[in-house]
């Protein structure tokens, strides 16, 4: 048994009522699953860039129109974020998880038998977006915070936030065998059947808030929101996440374009994506295990300020294969290290109990500043023939979240001192 497993089964006692648990799980399990469940979502997700080439030329649509789509996505799933974290949090994380799974399965669906602009924004907009709300990671690392101690928080949140980094390395040269082999709608069809995998795998995350005997129980939801809002790192929280929603919305649904627009093939673009998802396995890892040892504002401003200087550095040198496949390797281990640390920092300040509720409007900054990234993305190309424009927003940008993460007060509020204390 792990480490996190004896923590995790007195939890499980208290969450399914007296002890009598109708599926034997330990922290193991949910970490697991929970890991899993984020590489389904967010690997779908992230291969949508290697669709937009095949589905605008079939549809001879403009290019930001599927920009556009994915930016609804991104804001749809941001703005909904917070009510599935609070759902969650008052009704249960596997309820929400099943249900976002059919939604996202739907979505893929729809998307994949778009015939025009209009089934575009329906599937891969309206229907995903809601999806992936219900199924990324203010759901899933909220559930996994309420069920590992704080010592060891930060290292958990880190390795179930590489399961979606580990999705991305797998299903982006998945979809793009897909594609070569029975075009994209099938392929999106297939990969719907991926998202309904899903629903078995939230069965060991069921459980909600004020299920794990800790010090805040008495806390309402009203409470910790008010708490939160007065707080003043809770703000510099959200918007700096803008600055991460932006640069990986950007890269993520622009990277193929871009090494097309170089004159490289479509797979260099398929393989730096895939690059992204690999090195942020180790990266998420690290970010969440240097969480445990070092203050976390001061690793999210060290993430955001090499992240600039990825990006000068990619401007500086030639266009080639090699170069744009160092940068997504390099860029990887900068990718989604924000998120186990910035998830840790709420839960560090506020404590776990309301953290899906409140990571959820924290990653709604996030989710603003993707719709920016994906859409602007299109537009900027569409009108100049050249993503330069993008990448200098993503270099300034990157310097003023770095400079932001420098003033928060990153020690638990009072309330959680005085429990602790007495």
């Amino acid at each position: 048994m792990s480490r996190f497993s004896v923590q995790g089964a007195e939890n499980l006692h208290e969450v399914t009522g007296k002890g009598r648990a109708t599926v034997a799980r330990s922290t193991t399990v949910i970490l697991v699953c929970g890991a899993l469940i984020l590489s389904i979502a967010m690997g779908v997700r992230q291969s949508f860039g290697i669709f937009l080439e095949p589905i605008v030329l079939d549809l001879d649509l403009p290019r930001q129109t599927f920009a556009l789509a994915i930016a609804v996505q991104n804001l749809l799933w941001g703005l909904t974020q917070p009510a599935a974290g609070m759902v969650a949090d008052r009704f249960g994380t596997a309820r929400v998880l099943s249900g976002g799974a059919a939604v996202y399965a739907v979505g893929l669906v729809v998307m994949g038998l778009s015939q025009s602009a209009g089934g575009l924004h329906l599937g891969a907009g309206l229907l995903v977006g809601l999806g992936m709300s219900a199924t990324s990671f203010a759901v899933v690392l909220g559930a996994i915070g309420r069920f590992v101690p704080v010592e060891r928080r930060s290292m958990a949140l880190g390795m179930a936030s590489a399961g979606g980094s580990l999705g991305q390395f797998l299903v982006v040269p998945l979809g793009q065998f897909l594609i070569e082999g029975v075009g994209w709608s099938i392929s999106l069809i297939l990969l719907a059947g991926l998202a309904a995998a899903i629903v078995p795998l939230a069965i060991p995350l069921a459980g909600r808030a004020g299920s794990s005997g800790l010090l805040e129980e008495s806390q309402t939801l009203s409470e910790a929101l008010m708490e939160a809002t007065r707080h003043p790192g809770f703000w510099l929280l959200t918007t700096a996440f803008f600055v991460c929603g932006f640069h990986v919305a950007f890269v993520a649904t622009h990277i193929a374009v871009f090494a097309v627009s170089c004159g490289l093939p479509a797979m260099t673009g398929a393989t730096a994506l895939s690059l992204i998802g690999l090195f942020n396995i180790a990266g998420t890892w690290l970010a969440g295990a240097l969480g445990g040892r070092y203050r976390k504002r001061y690793l999210l401003a060290a993430i955001y300020f090499l992240r600039g200087v990825v990006i000068i550095v990619l401007l500086l040198v030639p266009k080639t294969s090699t170069n744009i496949l160092i940068f997504s390797a390099v860029l990887g281990t900068l990718w989604l290290g924000t998120v186990p640390l910035t998830t840790g920092l709420v839960g560090e300040i506020f404590g776990p109990r309301y953290v899906a509720t409140l990571f959820g409007i924290v990653f709604l900054g996030h989710q603003v500043g993707a719709f920016f990234g994906a859409w602007l993305g299109g537009l900027v190309f569409d009108a100049t023939g050249s993503f330069d424009l993008m990448w200098f927003a993503s270099i300034a940008l990157a310097l003023l979240a770095a400079v932001m993460h420098l003033p928060i007060r990153d020690r638990p509020v009072p309330r959680l001192s005085a429990a602790a204390s007495g």
